[in-house]
């Protein structure tokens, strides 16, 4: 047991230095191996590939078979090519990210000090969005964070996220009282509720028209919290990424929490419609299902 904690405690070493490396390679290089990997996760990665498959079937039903399994190896090198990516995101020069990420859209939305929540959906390039709003917006930001398994990886990631900006994590199992507070002090809060974390909590609402368990935290924030909802998109490109600043919801929250929250999935499906392949696929987002109903995986 003790060797394989060493031997567990090396690889990590090894690849947290390799990543520490890229940093300094052109990005063509980096999106190279980066779609070198995404071919060899497609090939081996079997049960990971039936569930993007599964998921896309059930959202794209439209679809042919031969376009969905291209877009299954797309997304399969998004994640690979984003993920390797936090190489230079998290430890290359300022001057760099400032030439490869590109924010626009409706920045005055950040303006003022109105407690506003940056509504971030699971698209494979979402720290590339947050650090890109972390380095241009002068406000308290907090966010949601869930804690790895691994220490080291758990340290990375924490240390990437809080590079740039006045961040601060707080964990999911601590509560929403910190992050409340941050809030209605005129501050940030980055939310990202689109995946299943179970039926606790959850409500039942149609994603692509499959019912999916949706944690309600938009609404409820933005009700308790008095603020107004902007989603940031992060789309990955050539030369970086293109992550796009959505002017703020109208009439949001109206106090229906279920239609509110099917409202947020709503605003997702629109954006992931523009970059199908650039979502967060790999994750099993139908694993919880309503009573009664089979699993899809």
């Amino acid at each position: 047991m003790v060797w394989r904690r060493s031997a567990s405690h090396l690889v990590t070493r090894l690849g947290l230095g390799v990543m520490r490396l890229l940093a300094f390679m052109p990005l063509s290089w980096v999106r190279v191996l980066g779609t070198l990997l995404g071919w060899l996760l497609y090939a081996v990665v079997s049960p990971r590939r039936h569930v993007v498959t599964t998921n896309l079937r059930l959202c794209f039903p439209e679809l042919s078979p031969a376009r969905r399994r291209q877009l299954v190896r797309q997304s399969f090198v998004y994640f690979a090519q984003t993920w390797l990516d936090r190489s230079w995101l998290w430890h290359a020069p300022r001057e760099v990210l400032q030439r490869r990420l590109r924010l626009h859209g409706a920045l005055h939305e950040f303006d003022g000090a109105t407690p506003t929540i940056v509504l971030s959906p699971h698209f494979y390039g979402l720290d590339a969005g947050g650090t890109a709003v972390n380095m241009s917006v002068d406000r308290e930001i907090t966010s949601i964070y869930t804690q790895q398994a691994n220490p080291q990886i758990d340290a990375w990631i924490k240390a990437g996220r809080l590079r740039f900006g006045r961040v601060r994590l707080y964990q999911r199992l601590d509560g929403v009282k910190d992050n409340l507070s941050a809030l209605r002090a005129g501050g940030l809060l980055y939310l990202l509720p689109d995946m299943d974390f179970g039926a606790n909590g959850a409500v039942f609402v149609p994603f692509y028209g499959v019912p999916a368990a949706t944690v309600p935290s938009v609404a409820r924030f933005a009700r308790l919290g008095r603020a107004k909802v902007v989603a940031v998109v992060p789309r990955i490109t050539r030369t970086g990424y293109d992550i796009e600043v959505m002017p703020a919801w109208d009439n949001f929250p109206s106090g229906d929490l279920m239609a509110d929250t099917a409202r947020v999935n709503q605003h997702l499906q629109g954006y992931i419609d523009t970059m199908p392949a650039q979502y967060y696929w790999v994750h099993k987002r139908f694993k919880t299902r309503p009573v009664g109903q089979p699993s899809v995986y």
